[in-house]
């Protein structure tokens, strides 16, 4: 047995970044703050957003920087080598399988609403 799931709320860092593909597929990345309060500082963790299909489209169209969303996935590394160096690196990324707006229409102010809940088969 194996589990990796990953449940997240923050706020978008910055609108997100939509990829429309010739075979139909969308798309999105997107960052997200979460604070996480130590004694020493209350500043936040950001995590890098993947997310496909429906779900990625209702983002383009409701989520803005600053929104307060939460998020359900999973937790994947995207790798590579270094173009000078050639040495291996590697990013984690959470692979989005459920995305709830939960801010009001005035944060949100793309038209959505708070409770909003997108799920997507992929």
């Amino acid at each position: 047995m194996s589990l990796n799931v990953v449940t997240l709320v923050g706020r978008v860092g910055g609108d997100p970044d939509i990829k429309y593909f010739e075979s139909g597929s969308v798309k999105c990345r997107m960052t997200l703050a979460v604070r996480r309060p130590t004694k020493n500082s209350d500043e936040p963790d950001w995590f890098t957003l993947e997310i496909w299909g429906k779900t990625a489209q209702t983002a383009k169209d409701y989520v803005r920087k600053g929104s307060l969303i939460g998020i359900k996935g999973s937790l994947k590394f995207d790798t590579w080598d270094d173009r000078n160096t050639g040495t291996p690196r590697s990013t984690p990324i959470i692979l989005v399988d459920k995305m709830d707006l939960l801010g009001s229409k005035r944060d949100n102010e793309g038209g959505g609403y708070g409770g909003y809940s997108s799920d997507d088969n992929f």
